[in-house]
């Protein structure tokens, strides 16, 4: 997430007539407005490769694939007119499944997403590991999966909600991955997701030695 724009504090009402009428993508995090980071050549080439093979498998099913354009909400309803602890965020692609539930009659915002997927990046990474995993997992009682997927090798984190509402983590990696997303009866493959992604070449020996 980049540096807050202002110290100003906004509403949650202010936010979202600012954000509707900007060109630009904030997301909005107790009250502070933080413009969205641009992405790399394989964040994105990842991302559309995530909603093709998502909405591919999902396209009989009765859920939804969404990008980056969707908000999400996470957090307490703000008493009117007053800032409040609650994040409005553009996850990078989101599954809901069943009767979608939105914010209001614009249907920008989300309210109980299903699956959501953060590509990582080195800008957002501890971000999206830390306080926005920690909002997601405690306000979003509709969500199932949390995956985030890295840009620099074919590995991928998968939070899956347990019954008694803890976490569990598994991580798949390798170009042959195989990545099972039960909640939606879905099963990717790593060498799918990350179709056309040139990862960065690892040094030989020969180059190790010569380093100084």
């Amino acid at each position: 997430m980049a540096l807050a724009e202002s110290e100003i504090l906004h509403t949650a009402a202010q936010y979202l007539a600012l954000e509707r009428a900007a060109e630009e993508r904030h997301e909005y995090l107790d009250g502070r407005l933080y413009a969205t980071a641009g992405e790399s050549e394989e964040h994105g080439v990842i991302c559309v490769n995530l909603v093709v093979e998502l909405g591919s498998h999902l396209r009989s099913s009765s859920c939804q694939v969404f990008t980056r354009d969707m908000k999400v909400r996470s957090g307490p309803v703000p008493p009117r007119g007053h800032p409040a602890k609650g994040m409005f965020s553009y996850p990078d692609v989101l599954v809901v499944c069943g009767d979608r539930e939105y914010e209001d009659q614009h249907r920008d915002v989300l309210l109980n997403p299903t699956v959501i997927i953060e590509v990582l990046s080195p800008t957002t990474e501890a971000f999206d590991r830390g306080q926005k995993f920690f909002r997601y997992r405690t306000w979003l009682e509709s969500l199932t999966d949390y995956l985030l997927v890295s840009q620099t090798d074919p590995l991928i984190d998968h939070y899956a909600r347990r019954p008694d509402e803890g976490w569990l983590l598994s991580t798949v990696t390798g170009i042959d991955g195989v990545l099972n997303i039960s909640s939606v009866d879905c099963t990717l493959r790593l060498s799918d997701i990350y179709e056309r992604v040139v990862f960065p070449a690892e040094p030989t020996e020969e180059a190790l030695e010569h380093q100084p």
